[in-house]
């Protein structure tokens, strides 16, 4: 996936509201820019930090700048922006890059299921002998050395999720959990224990209970961003 618009550099000054943030150009101008995450951004957000911008170019936008990438201390570029895993998950699908994916006629998006009517990020129907597969997409940001880990910051909505597939795969249907982690330095990936301990447990939970844990990283890029086309290590 590339970007459709020319990544602008910056330097964060300040993120707030969670979903905005003051970033100078490397102009001198100052912006604030949407912020596409509703996580802690853990080590990718600390002040003087690089990032990078895209202009949406729509002058009926309050906040036309989006902020997609930054950089760690470390170096590594990692794409915040929450919405592109999706796109990332769906294209690697079409694009046959996940097997564990695979064989099934039709993708839609955002389909209404469950008991608590939540939306499900990808119901893949179609497969031959195969039941209908509900995918939930995570994008995961945080890391320790080689190893991501997910969530950034409690979250019941996680939880809850995670029950929604677990009533799926107690349906007959496939329920998977797919983390889609956008930086390209780790090998594996785990639930953040010393975050959001009961999401750890939910999780460890449904997964004995039938739930499929994928996870595969995306190389980032100001160019764009590109799913890998093998799987990480998930480790429960």
């Amino acid at each position: 996936m590339r970007f459709p618009e020319r990544l602008v550099e910056g330097v964060l000054l300040r993120r707030y509201q969670r979903f905005l943030a003051d970033i100078r150009l490397a102009d001198g101008s100052t912006i604030t820019a949407h912020t596409p995450n509703t996580g802690s951004m853990l080590g990718c957000s600390e002040p003087g930090c690089r990032v990078w911008v895209r202009d949406s170019g729509n002058p009926a936008r309050k906040y036309p700048w989006s902020w997609e990438i930054s950089e760690t201390r470390e170096g590594v570029l990692v794409g915040i922006n929450t919405l592109l895993s999706n796109r990332l998950v769906e294209e690697g699908i079409r694009n046959g890059a996940i097997p564990q994916l695979a064989g099934y006629r039709s993708i839609r998006r955002e389909v209404r299921y469950g008991s608590g009517r939540s939306r499900i990020d990808l119901l893949l129907q179609g497969g031959t002998h195969r039941p209908d597969c509900y995918v939930e997409i995570k994008n995961v940001t945080a890391a320790d050395g080689e190893v991501a880990f997910f969530p950034d910051a409690p979250t019941a909505r996680g939880v809850k999720h995670l029950h929604e597939l677990a009533g799926m795969a107690r349906q007959g249907g496939r329920a998977v959990l797919f983390f889609c982690i956008q930086r390209g330095d780790v090998r594996a990936v785990r639930p953040a224990s010393h975050i959001d301990g009961n999401y750890a447990r939910t999780l460890r939970r449904v997964a004995a209970e039938g739930v499929e844990v994928l996870a595969y990283r995306a190389d980032v890029s100001v160019e764009g961003i590109q799913l890998s086309s093998a799987a990480l290590d998930v480790l429960l």
